[in-house]
């Protein structure tokens, strides 16, 4: 078993993983809507990959015999001022969610959890590649070039 804080806290983050691939959908919504097939591909693909996230954690709850209700979700925007904006948006919450995941291994450490602590490890590593990631799309777009034209460029980015 897993300890009874860790629980409650990864039980929330399944609610955060949710809300981040609502958020992520707005976005790819958001660059189809401006023809920008490749930029809304990501998006959607990042949205997939979160509730990836969010199936993980609940299988590992599942897995330690713990017992939850999904948590609820609120609405997410399709609508963003511009291409930066959506990419600021995606990278403030990949940097919300490291500080998430790096209180939740707090968490299992303070309570003794190894179990959980050796799960959580994962989720950070992934965080690192998840912020770099944004960060890169966000030099991308600072850098001036057409999006257009970047849109090539993002598989290698992703």
């Amino acid at each position: 078993m897993i300890s009874e804080p860790l629980a409650r806290v990864l039980v929330e983050q399944i609610g955060h993983e949710l809300g981040a691939h609502q958020k992520y959908l707005g976005i790819s919504i958001y660059f189809q809507r401006q023809s920008l097939a490749g930029w809304a591909k990501v998006f959607h693909d990042q949205a997939i990959e979160e509730a990836q996230h969010a199936e993980r954690i609940m299988s590992f709850l599942v897995d330690n015999e713990v017992r939850f209700e999904l948590p609820a979700l609120k609405a997410a925007t399709t609508r963003y001022r511009s291409a930066k904006a959506a990419v600021e948006t995606a990278l403030e919450s990949e940097v919300k969610v490291t500080a998430l995941f790096e209180a939740l291994a707090s968490a299992a450490r303070d309570a003794g959890d190894h179990r959980g602590l050796q799960f959580l490890q994962w989720f950070i590593d992934e965080q690192v590649e998840e912020e770099r990631t944004i960060r890169g799309l966000v030099d991308l777009i600072d850098s001036g070039i057409n999006l257009f034209q970047a849109e090539p460029l993002l598989d290698q980015m992703t």
